[in-house]
């Protein structure tokens, strides 16, 4: 399969995130249409409802015909990973240049431009766990508040998360509305309330539960890959200046909740699995993980070799007609726990995973500068303003700023797998009267 061509031209570019061996899922909408279910191929979405309306989905078991035909990702995600895997395959099958010529007349009859419809949130998340995995982020961080103890004694042992606000999750492409809240400056006696002044964003990348596990139950790490049904993009929006005023004793809250981006298409891990790599080799000293998280599989493919993308496009540049500006560029196998052992981790103490939910890295940064996953990383907590190509100052977001996230895996002799985009852009806060 993975040498495979489509008959879908776009699908066959190099620069594309959507080739053959991608086909990630997602939920679309026509214009005054419902809710359907889709894959992405280049520039096209195909309907899954149509495809299975046509009968090119037989053979395949009920309940994944069955889900196919729903306006969400969920029941998808609830069957099995071989399930998932066989969809998977006839799709390809469906879509490779050697197609049935029947089923290819078929097939073209169910595919929309991408740029025609609508693209929706693609699961119904029940829970939404944000985890604090890159230990790069963490030390960068620790050094702005604490320069001389940067890590907490915890950091190398937990896999340490808060549960986030699934409400206010939305999909690529909603405006961010800045957020109004309790700030206080060091030079004040009193907080105030009003809109932040310290808007940032965080690159990160989500991963959705799909077989769930019983309540009182752990996930081994043996058996943790199993329960992953794929990864998006999600972008965690921050307000520093309130997150600094509340986040003791508890951590964040209202500095979190307003709302977090997350891109539309979910890449199954079947896609994913020639770019899997080693985790990173802890350094001298630090401790190895605790038994139950520690497994000679995980440290050798643990990892997703992905490259992660930032980019800014101020109202400024997009009237004169610039183009967004790279802001950092970092690599997901950075990461100091995988995946795995953040689902090993939430189920160590019985907490029962369901279809659908989503864990997130926290945010990617690597060791380098030019690495950072955040604004307040990469100007050392608004200290070192970057310079954009239109002149302005950005030591955190402003109105009008639009952020881009990106990630795609590359590697000689496979195509590129893309996540696709993760878009936000930011409109003033609420008007509040005195």
């Amino acid at each position: 399969m993975w040498t495979w061509k489509s008959w879908v031209n776009s699908a066959n570019t190099p620069e594309t995130d959507f080739p053959l061996q991608n086909l990630p899922c997602g939920i679309f909408r026509e214009t005054d249409g419902n809710p359907r279910m889709g894959i992405a191929i280049g520039k096209f979405v195909l309907d899954l409802q149509r495809c299975n309306h046509a009968g090119l989905l037989e053979g395949l078991s009920e309940n994944v015909r069955a889900a196919c035909e729903q306006p969400s990702l969920n029941d998808l995600i609830a069957c099995s990973a071989s399930g998932w895997s066989s969809l998977r395959r006839r799709l390809a099958e469906l879509l490779r240049t050697e197609a049935d010529p029947t089923h290819r007349r078929k097939t073209e009859a169910a595919l929309l431009p991408i740029a025609s419809v609508a693209l929706l949130k693609p699961v119904q998340i029940g829970n939404y766990t944000d985890f604090y995995a890159s230990i790069h982020h963490a030390t960068n961080v620790g050094r702005l508040f604490r320069p001389d103890q940067p890590l907490l004694p915890n950091y190398k042992f937990v896999p340490i998360g808060y549960h986030g606000r699934t409400s206010s999750l939305v999909v690529s492409g909603t405006d961010i509305t800045r957020p109004n809240g309790q700030t206080k400056a060091s030079n004040s006696d009193l907080p105030r309330f009003g809109p932040t002044s310290a808007l940032d964003y965080e690159l990160e990348v989500g991963a959705y539960i799909g077989k769930g596990n019983p309540l009182g139950e752990q996930i081994s790490l043996e058996h943790a890959e199993e329960h992953l049904f794929g990864i998006s993009l999600v972008n965690d929006w921050s307000a520093r200046d309130i997150q600094t005023w509340e986040y003791q004793p508890l951590g964040p809250f209202l500095s979190k909740s307003f709302v977090t981006s997350i891109s539309p298409w979910v890449v199954s891990m079947d896609a994913l699995a020639p770019f899997r790599v080693a985790m990173p080799a802890r350094p001298v000293g630090d401790p190895a993980p605790l038994s139950y998280l520690s497994s000679v599989v995980n440290q050798n493919i643990g990892a997703i070799d992905m490259k992660l993308e930032v980019l800014l496009s101020s109202a400024s540049m997009r009237s004169a007609g610039s183009a967004p500006m790279l802001l950092s560029s970092g690599n997901l196998r950075d990461l100091y726990w995988s995946f795995a052992q953040l689902v090993t981790h939430h189920t160590s103490n019985g907490c029962n995973l369901l279809p659908g939910d989503l864990l997130a890295s926290g945010t990617v940064s690597g060791a380098e500068e030019g690495t950072q996953g955040s604004l307040l990383e990469m100007t050392r907590r608004g200290t070192q303003p970057i310079c954009l190509p239109s002149g302005e100052l950005r030591s955190f977001l402003e109105d009008g700023d639009e952020i881009i996230l990106r990630g795609y895996c590359k590697k000689e002799g496979f195509p590129r797998i893309g996540l696709g985009e993760c878009r936000g852009r930011i409109i003033p806060a609420p008007f509040l009267s005195s």
